[in-house]
């Protein structure tokens, strides 16, 4: 086979995964332009269409739907080879692609990947920051973190945290204007800083006793990130519901106070997680070494039972 159908298909391919050629331009590294007139030549050299295109999505059509799926996973078979005869070399060597949240990225990742790094020079991480659940094969991540009980099933977990707990904080000057809530259901009566994630707005979690709780809260200002969730409740525009490690500087110098704490008990914590049937390279190996917070990997359902061990204490 000529060398440019080899690469005209992997251009291909990357356009009809990505259904766009925005992102697959970014993903090979080339221009827009210079795709877009790849894919031209491969469909002229065909004699056929291989994808729709209109002014908002690309979708491939029924002759590219059927070399997608005979082409794609040939190719991918000879990466992971390219990738397993790299890790031949003495020193370990890749590139690592992780979906994580901004909190674990900041906190965990960050902190435990960086003596590795200097360590292995030829080891590269990828942290792609994410709020909502992502499907990491069908993405082809390496690996994800996310919070125990939020795993899929399948998947090997390994715990990379302490146990984490949530806390609804608010400023002194909010509380100054409105009585603190003495349970979960006050704060239907309260400006609350809801968190928008790609699933819709996030109902505020609670439980005691064994009695658990979700509270749809509403106020005048809906963020998608935690970061902004603190800001707003130090400027005092409402109640905000955070990991507690996140605000402990201002709980600590009174610029926050902590709510309904005996309604927030701790839970698992992050999860570096990934598909147990993936074949560990030198290198993802060395990474799950050097994030693993104790023992060995546990199953998602050893997760959940921690989890509901970790609230009953």
């Amino acid at each position: 086979m000529p060398r440019e159908d080899i690469s005209d298909l992997l251009a291909f391919v990357a356009v009809a995964r990505e259904r766009s050629f925005t992102k697959a331009a970014g993903k090979l590294g080339v221009s827009q332009s210079a795709l877009s007139h790849t894919i031209r030549r491969l469909e002229t050299r065909l004699g056929l269409r291989l994808l729709t295109r209109t002014t908002r999505s690309v979708a491939p059509t029924q002759a590219g739907e059927r070399l997608l799926d005979t082409a794609g996973p040939r190719l991918d078979e000879i990466e992971a080879e390219l990738v397993a005869l790299t890790e031949m070399r003495d020193k370990p060597a890749g590139s690592i692609r992780i979906t994580t949240s901004d909190h674990a990225a900041t906190t965990i990742l960050l902190p435990k990947l960086a003596p590795l790094l200097r360590k292995y020079p030829d080891i590269k991480i990828e942290l792609v920051i994410e709020s909502g659940l992502t499907d990491i094969v069908a993405e082809r991540y390496d690996a994800g973190v996310r919070l125990g009980e939020h795993l899929a099933k399948g998947m090997i977990a390994v715990p990379i945290g302490p146990a984490v707990r949530m806390i609804v904080v608010g400023a002194p000057s909010y509380l100054a204007r409105r009585p603190a809530p003495r349970q979960p259901k006050d704060l239907t009566a309260h400006c609350c800083i809801n968190i928008r994630l790609p699933s819709g707005l996030y109902a505020w979690e609670f439980e005691k006793g064994g009695r658990e709780l979700r509270v749809r809260v509403d106020g005048q200002v809906t963020v998608n990130r935690a970061g902004e969730v603190v800001s707003a409740a130090l400027a005092g525009i409402g109640l905000g519901y955070v990991f507690e490690d996140r605000v402990a500087p201002y709980l600590q110098r009174g610029q926050l106070k902590p709510l309904l704490e005996d309604w927030t008990p701790p839970f698992a914590g992050f999860q570096l997680y990934y598909p147990s049937r993936k074949q560990s390279s030198s290198a993802f190996s060395l990474v799950v070494a050097a994030l693993r917070h104790d023992g060995s990997p546990i199953s998602v359902a050893k997760v959940a039972r921690a989890r509901e061990a970790a609230t009953r204490r």
